[in-house]
């Protein structure tokens, strides 16, 4: 899955000789909420946020061998199948591993560093690693956790949130 900011400047280099633009934000306890980087769902990978939408965690499968994959690609990396499908998953995991930004490398992140991103071991296929954030509920802010809290292993569930028009899974811990 590919992240990117919603309202992203051109891409292409900036021309030496024209006059600096001005930063998309000047301040950023004034950068709107829907300005934190958001999923960019491609083809292969847009099943997941569809998914997601429905507050389901779904993992792409092989129809010819069974293994699950993450990130979602067009080919089984074990067998060359193209056949895929999406599975349930409990939404159930444990903490693998964790950072606490700060300062933040972003503006939109600012209000609410440090923060925490979670990467988490998903129970119903320890081989998948998902990011998110542990949070004290689904639209708590992202400095919501204690972080005091945060232990490598750490049971955890999946819960999910809006924000800026996309459905994202975040983590609450199993036992408060």
């Amino acid at each position: 899955m590919t992240t990117a900011p919603e309202a992203s400047a051109a891409s292409v280099a900036p021309d030496a000789s024209a006059a600096p633009a001005a930063p998309a934000v000047s301040d950023a306890s004034a950068a709107p909420a829907d300005a934190l980087l958001l999923p960019v769902p491609d083809e292969d990978g847009a099943p997941f946020w569809e998914y997601a939408a429905r507050g389901e965690l779904r993992v792409q499968a092989c129809t010819a061998c069974g293994r699950l994959r993450f990130p979602p690609r067009p080919c089984c990396p074990h067998c060359a199948s193209f056949d895929s499908e999406w599975r349930r998953m409990s939404g159930r995991g444990r903490i693998w591993s964790y950072v606490r930004p700060h300062p933040p490398l972003l503006p939109a992140y600012a209000a609410q560093a440090p923060y925490n991103v979670i990467l988490v071991e998903l129970a119903d296929a320890p081989h998948i690693r998902l990011a998110g954030n542990l949070v004290t509920s689904a639209d708590a802010p992202l400095d919501s956790m204690d972080p005091a809290r945060l232990r490598i292993g750490a049971r955890v569930h999946v819960t999910f949130t809006e924000t800026g028009g996309m459905t994202v899974p975040r983590w609450l811990l199993e036992k408060p």
